[in-house]
């Protein structure tokens, strides 16, 4: 996955089959199925490949026990069918997780019990494990800081965990392998029209400051909570589809909460569910749902949400957490789909929406991580017949992601990369030096940064930082303690001076210091 090449060929094709705008879950999984189908297939992202909320997520691959809750039983089957057969094609960048809901009262065990014994059978033949009743001293073994003053036991069921930004990467790296091209930092300014439908449309090389004008048969909005950026270029009057969501999330070290389970609290004082699961050595606790009007690039934690997870949290485990204990604040904007005549998130659509406009712009939006695949299919489908394409089955429901292999165990050091791990160990072998850690605290290495440059299409220390690896989500001083050293390996694959060095640093250090909360 090289930039240069695919500018290359966006400058050598004269007209696509298909333009992606949106380098999110869904414009990739649209990439990848599209060209899988055979069609030519252009992805323009205008930042980095899931800069927004594709890189935020509380990181599970699941049904969605509180839709089972509300009703929503074609959202929840869709889920979890879809979680089965990622599970299947990603095994390096997924893993089945065991999830707990402490009960305190015996009823409470029954009511959680028969709804999880639901959602297992709802799974059919694609269930991760059934679900099962636990007694006090059993659930304390598992999790042994949880609260156990008058606590009954508790439910285990089994769902899905992944890493959200790496397995945007396999999404990439798969749509270039199947022939699609793929580009960052390009982002689209204008549409290009001809008797009144949409043609093409007009893109900047962000990092060079070029202008170009693409051709194509049909083009797809695929970008999240920025959907009507893009309607508005088509049709300034058409109504705002997406009413945003924020989600926050507080990362903190696996002292807090030892254990191999993750936990599930079923009804926060909101009466929203909250996870705490254990990620990359930490543990991840979320989420919120606060409705915002102003949408951003990097949205910042408000000081209520942090209150409000760290008081809930604190209810059900017996080790306390403070405002000093987190080691980074993320936040991530959710697309969800306007509900008419209302201003609550919570009614809001979770499901995707497709539409098309008079002038044949596709867009698509909602819909949740898990369930990309069969949000790309129906997008590639309808693009396909407004652009008059050949009918194409889908054919990406056993297709093996980039960097699939049954040999590499998830968390494993290098399984982020898959088969690739071991091009990464020759790297090393080459050049011992290259081993060094780029922080004493974590176990990225020198080698994965030249990696990512040379194959994974990063640009800049933020890039590697915050998406090839994950420091920034896991700690945010950290993260800025390595920068130097990133930034002086990326100058030299990137043929950069000392003064971007110096301009990269500066730049990440005020980004991730908005990760760190305040005390």
């Amino acid at each position: 996955m090289n930039r240069k090449s695919a500018i290359e060929k966006i400058q050598h094709t004269a007209v696509w089959d298909m333009i992606v705008i949106g380098g999110g879950a869904t414009g990739l999984g649209i990439a990848v199925d599209a060209a899988k189908r055979g069609f030519s297939v252009l992805l323009l992202e205008k930042n980095d490949f899931a800069k927004g909320t594709s890189s935020r997520s509380t990181k599970l691959v699941h049904g969605g026990v509180r839709y089972l809750a509300q009703g929503n039983l074609k959202l929840v089957m869709d889920a979890l069918r879809e979680r089965g057969f990622l599970l299947k094609n990603a095994p390096h960048l997924t893993r089945i997780q065991q999830f707990i809901i402490p009960a305190y009262s015996y009823w409470q065990q029954l009511f959680y019990g028969t709804g999880l014994l639901i959602y297992d059978l709802l799974s059919n033949k694609l269930s991760l494990g059934r679900t099962s009743i636990i007694g006090k001293k059993s659930l304390l073994r598992v999790m042994p800081s949880l609260e156990g003053r008058k606590l009954k036991g508790g439910i285990a069921y089994s769902d899905g965990q992944f890493d959200d930004s790496r397995l945007a990467i396999a999404l990439a790296q798969t749509a270039t392998d199947l022939g699609a091209t793929v580009v960052n930092y390009f982002g689209v300014i204008g549409l290009i029209k001809e008797n009144g439908k949409v043609t093409g449309v007009e893109a900047m090389n962000e990092i060079e400051d070029i202008t170009y004008s693409i051709l194509g048969k049909t083009v797809i909005n695929a970008t999240g909570v920025f959907v009507d950026q893009v309607i508005g270029m088509d049709d300034a009057k058409t109504p705002a589809m997406v009413m945003p969501s924020q989600g926050v999330h507080l990362v903190v070290s696996k002292k807090f909460f030892p254990g191999s389970g993750a936990l599930m609290i079923p009804k926060t004082t909101d009466g929203r569910v909250l996870f705490a699961l254990p990620w990359h050595d930490s543990v991840v606790i979320g989420t919120t749902d606060t409705p915002l009007n102003i949408i951003s690039e990097e949205p910042i934690a408000l000081d209520e949400e942090i209150e409000f997870i760290l008081r809930n949290f604190n209810q059900y485990n017996a080790l306390k957490i403070t405002r000093s204990d987190v080691l980074s604040v993320f936040a991530g904007l959710r697309p969800l789909v306007k509900a008419s005549n209302t201003g609550s998130t919570a009614l809001a659509s979770r499901d995707h929406t497709i539409l098309v406009s008079k002038s044949n712009l596709i867009t698509i939006t909602g819909g949740k991580w898990t369930t990309y695949r069969k949000m790309a299919k129906d997008a590639v489908s309808n693009a396909a017949f407004v652009g008059k394409l050949p009918i194409i089955k889908c054919s990406t429901r056993n297709l093996r992601l980039h960097g699939y292999s049954s040999q590499i165990k998830y968390g494993d050091q290098f399984s982020s990369f898959g088969s690739d791990a071991e091009f990464i160990i020759k790297m090393i072998e080459a050049q011992p030096s290259l081993s060094e850690k780029i922080h004493p605290d974590y176990e990225y290495c020198q080698a994965e940064v030249i990696w990512s440059v040379q194959n994974e299409m990063a640009m800049n220390v933020e890039d590697y930082l915050a998406r090839r690896c994950r420091l920034l989500f896991l700690n945010a001083r950290a993260a800025i303690e390595s920068a130097p050293l990133v930034a002086q390996l990326m100058a030299k694959e990137l043929g950069k001076d000392a003064d971007w060095q110096q301009e990269q640093v500066s730049d990440f250090s005020e980004l991730a210091s908005s990760y760190l909360i305040k005390v």
